[in-house]
């Protein structure tokens, strides 16, 4: 690619994420830390952006850096709609298979959470009924991050008043961005630092089998107590 190919690159990526979130040229300038001037000559291909100014620039623009050069795959799988996730996890030292809708709301790759139901869970018949906060079935908010259309990496915090439950996650997408499968570490319902599998859906049906399907063929263990503070390892 030639500078000048860069340059004109350089600058449609610069105009495009500015006029995607509603920014002015002043806006991206005062964020950034340039002058308005050197933005404007940035997105008519003038110039081209030292590192350091690039990366500021990124920074404010919330983008990759290598955006700007087109160094990224524009073909970026978009996860923005109402999704159905399940969890392993515990509830008075017991074993469950928990699930519940979420809404995710997708700006490049960086995609924010918000739970939409409370969820449910298998009743001792095996029904799928409704949780009850005090059960377990929370509301919460969190952040992925898309990483080559391959991975999902964040964290979660519950929004609900009194509990104090968050974590981590990380899932492994499928190809076509149909389902993903992975783990979460953080505090349970019990209070206790777990570790469990996750699924990520289309349907309740769905997610619930493939969290299954994990235990079956991964293991139980995946969901286990933490080492103690006092550095005992877990017995389990």
């Amino acid at each position: 690619m030639s500078t000048e190919d860069m340059e004109n690159v350089t600058g449609a990526a610069i105009r495009r994420r500015r006029t995607e979130l509603g920014l002015s040229q002043a806006q991206v300038a005062e964020a950034s830390g340039v002058n308005t001037r050197q933005i404007r000559r940035y997105e008519a291909g003038e110039q081209q952006p030292l590192l350091s100014v690039g990366i500021a620039i990124a920074r404010a623009l919330r983008m990759n850096v290598l955006e700007l050069v087109g160094d990224l795959p524009s073909h970026r799988v978009d996860l923005t709609g109402e999704w159905w996730m399940s969890w392993q996890t515990s509830n008075d030292g017991s074993d469950q298979v928990t699930a519940q809708t979420v809404q995710f709301m997708q700006q490049d790759d960086l995609i924010a959470i918000q739970t939409t139901s409370r969820g449910t869970v298998n009743d001792p018949g095996g029904t799928r009924v409704p949780l009850t906060l005090e059960e377990g079935g929370y509301h919460w908010r969190g952040e992925l991050r898309l990483w080559d259309n391959r991975l999902l990496i964040g964290w979660y915090a519950a929004n609900d008043g009194g509990v104090a439950s968050k974590g981590s996650l990380y899932f492994g997408l499928h190809t076509h961005g149909e389902d993903a499968r992975g783990i979460w570490t953080g505090t349970s319902h019990d209070g206790d630092l777990l570790s469990g599998w996750g699924a990520l859906g289309k349907s309740e049906e769905q997610v619930v089998r493939l969290v299954n399907d994990l235990k079956s063929t991964r293991g139980i263990k995946a969901l286990r107590t933490a080492a103690t503070f006092e550095g005992e390892p877990d017995d389990q």
